[in-house]
């Protein structure tokens, strides 16, 4: 077991590199190469009531906040998982201890931030600007991945004989909730042939994604196959971070210049 967490953390260290790379790159192309991107900043709302005294009624008002820098957030969304990658190789103690124990702690709090925030990005994408929604959509996200935290809580320890589902029930209801949102955004005009086509690949890849991971979870708790072993999806875990997250932050920045 001591060898496999050895190739574990230098393995961490490895796709930390690849996410920092990418993250660094999209950052010059947003403001060097492709001025598209860099002008696509959204500008974030927030509605409030205001007493009309002509009309002796409350009216639901609007106001502009501050405008997005969608290029940026897109870079942040992979240099938050290079982050995480070199902070676990820096506690390499801390997270051998765990992953004995079938814990990364890490693992969850980077998903609870870096997950959130390219929801958040694609709900603009999809014409969400209210701010309190996109908070509410970041919060739910991230709580959708802090139940993933405290399955694992529940359920560490080798004596522990009988799985606990239930924080990955309620994490797989939250995580429904932001795309009931976009969808209703989505789906609002009716025209669904007009969806350009890199609507329909976001989409797409985020439901794939959304899908690997718990079934991940499920075959470690189930210990299918090779899956016994917390180490392999803990390896499946950090290959599907990288696949899904290059897919999906290129697709999102890339849709960011269509029209």
């Amino acid at each position: 077991m001591k060898e496999k967490i050895e190739k574990l953390k230098k393995f961490n260290l490895l796709m930390g590199s690849f996410h920092l790379i990418q993250g660094i790159i999209m950052l010059f192309l947003s403001y060097s190469v492709i001025q598209k991107i860099a002008e696509f900043q959204p500008m974030i709302i927030q509605y409030y009531q205001t007493f009309n005294f002509d009309t002796q009624s409350l009216e639901v008002v609007q106001r502009e906040l501050f405008q997005l820098p969608f290029g940026i957030m897109v870079a942040m969304f992979l240099l938050i998982s290079a982050a995480a990658h070199g902070i676990i190789y820096l506690n390499a103690d801390k997270y051998e201890a765990d992953l004995k124990k079938g814990i990364n702690r890490f693992r969850w709090f980077e998903y609870a931030l870096s997950s959130s925030i390219m929801i958040v990005l694609i709900a603009t994408l999809f014409g969400i600007y209210d701010i309190s929604s996109l908070i509410l959509i970041f919060l739910v996200n991230a709580a959708m991945n802090l139940f993933g935290l405290d399955m694992e809580l529940l359920n560490s320890g080798a004596n522990k004989t009988k799985v606990n589902w239930g924080p990955f029930i309620w994490g797989s209801i939250a995580g429904i909730a932001p795309w009931i949102a976009i969808l209703i955004y989505m789906f609002g005009t009716g025209n669904f042939d007009m969806v350009p086509w890199f609507v329909w690949a976001i989409v797409g890849t985020y439901f794939v994604a959304f899908n690997t991971f718990p079934i991940n979870m499920i075959l470690q708790y189930k210990k299918v196959g090779k899956w016994k072993d917390y180490l392999y999806g803990e390896r499946v875990y950090i290959i599907l971070s990288l696949v899904a997250k290059s897919v999906l932050a290129w697709l999102v920045l890339f849709g960011a210049m269509q029209p």
